[in-house]
Parts: C-alpha cells; structure tokens; sequence
C-alpha cells in the first residue's frame, strides 16, 4: 500500500540537498520539487499538499530546534528527512565536531516527536561522493552517523532509503561529480536519482528509468 492517500500532507525536511533555493511558497529545484511533480502526475486527484523547510546548512541540532515550528506545526502526514552530511562536512572544514551520541539525541528526537503524531517517516541516509581526496577521511565519522540512523529507522520500523550506497552504485557507472559535483550536492542528476527512490518509497511501487 502507499504511504499516500487522498489529501496527504507531504513535508520534505534537511539541509541544502532539500532547501535547493526554495522559498516559504515553493519546493525549490531539487528532489522535492521533483517528487512533487511525479505525484501530482501519478494521483491528480489527490489534492495533495507538500511543503519544503530544508534550510542550508542545517545539522540534526537545528532540525530539532525548529522542529516544532517547521515540522509538527504543519501537522504532515508524512515526513522525508535528508540529514546528517553537515554534521561531518562542519567538523573538517570548521573544527565544529558534532559526537555519536549528541547526533543520536537529537534525530531520536526528531523521530521520537514526528511519530507521536502518527505521521509517517521516511528516513534518507546521508551520502558523500569523494571527488576531492580529502574528502576520504570524512568517511568514518559520517559512516558512524549512518549506522545511527539505520538503528532508528529499524527501531522505529520506519520507510529509509540507503542513498550512500546507492549513490556509490551509480558512480560506479558514471563519474561521481556527475551526480554530486562538489561530492555533497546532487547535480540535477543526482537529484532525480533521489527523487526517484523517494517516489518509490511513498508509493511502494517499484519504478524505472524507462
């Protein structure tokens, strides 16, 4: 069964990957923007109703201080989070290290809040795509992060999509700045790689590229 019905309310939910130069009225140009648009061409009749609060920058902390305003005020029915690059990215370029535990906290919060509404979740882990060398030694303290977030998601039985692994597959194919120019932000590629497992996840069907 999809996670959406009739007059859905759809939040997109992160940091720069989701914002893509939205604002208060729009969906930006990115996977959101995407996703939306397969939906209303898939379920014309929905009515749906989709909001994107991704905010540049933004780290699990921040999710969780503007959690109330920009998530459970919207009261959504279904809530996608891409988070968690920032908490690595700030550490190597700013020296601001988030800890395993504090990073748990706060999305254990974030998901402990959403599902107490009886919203839906569903969870994206983070990705990185090494196109610069010193990016490889951000692995570690991201993998860690990721292994957090599949935890929770199995813990609380939520929707998660892998996209570390699945953008590690396409680059396999393909040169990774192709998908994620500066090895974080998805090129218009690498979103529509996004939007289209998203799509998946939110009608349980399984599509293609054809």
């Amino acid at each position: 069964m999809p996670l959406i019905s009739p007059n859905s309310v759809i939040l997109f939910q992160g940091d720069s990957i989701t914002d893509c130069d939205r604002d208060i009225d729009t969906l930006g140009d990115g996977y959101a923007a995407m996703t939306a648009g397969a939906l209303d061409a898939l379920y014309p009749d929905y009515q749906l109703k989709l909001f994107n609060r991704g905010i540049s920058g933004n780290r699990v902390r921040d999710l969780r201080d503007r959690w109330q305003e920009d998530c459970l005020d919207l009261a959504p029915d279904i809530v996608t989070i891409l988070v968690g690059i920032n908490d690595t990215w700030h550490w190597f370029t700013g020296g601001d290290r988030v800890s395993e535990a504090a990073f748990e906290e706060d999305y254990r919060y974030i998901v402990e809040k959403t599902r107490g509404t009886g919203a839906a979740l569903v969870l994206l882990e983070p990705f990185l795509l090494p196109v610069e060398d010193s990016q490889e030694e951000w692995r570690h303290d991201l993998g860690a992060k990721i292994q957090i977030i599949r935890r929770l998601a199995r813990e609380y039985q939520t929707e998660y999509i892998p996209l570390d692994g699945l953008f590690a597959k396409a680059s396999a194919a393909q040169p990774m700045d192709s998908l994620a120019f500066d090895g974080v932000h998805p090129t218009p590629e690498g979103h529509r790689l996004i939007a289209r497992v998203l799509l998946e996840a939110l009608t349980q069907n399984r599509l293609t590229d054809n």
